[in-house]
């Protein structure tokens, strides 16, 4: 027999697209692990990427969940500070700079992506009513 709280209201509307954009991005993970050898995690870049992928998620799912809220912004300026640093770490591993200068740029990238998840993740906190 089922169990009726388990069916939707049936005002309810459809999760079909964060359902399929967190699946995607689930997939993006698997990628990356799967096709990452092992010494690779040693490197600061696959944080950054890790990290990015987390911050998308975050605000891929506050972009298709308009129920949660609508004032709810991350700071622009942080996520491209972020990318900047971010690409500098890539680069500077690509061409093979300073390896001080890849950890503190990828270290860079990785506090702006978590400092701007904080503060999306702290207003959604505060915006939310409070339940009974």
């Amino acid at each position: 027999m089922p169990d009726a709280a388990s069916n939707p209201p049936p005002g309810a509307k459809p999760r079909r697209p964060a359902i399929l954009a967190a699946g995607l991005l689930l997939l993006a993970l698997a990628l990356v692990v799967i096709y990452t050898g092992r010494g690779a995690f040693r490197s600061p870049i696959a944080l950054v990427v890790v990290a990015a992928i987390g911050l998308a998620a975050l605000l891929l799912q506050l972009r298709l969940r308009q129920d949660m809220a609508t004032g709810v912004r991350a700071p622009l300026w942080l996520n491209v500070l972020g990318v900047i640093s971010a690409m500098a770490a890539v680069v500077s591993d690509v061409l093979r700079l300073n390896f001080t200068f890849l950890l503190a740029t990828a270290l860079g990238a990785v506090v702006c992506f978590a400092i701007s998840g904080i503060i999306v993740l702290d207003a959604l906190r505060k915006t939310r009513p409070a339940s009974k």
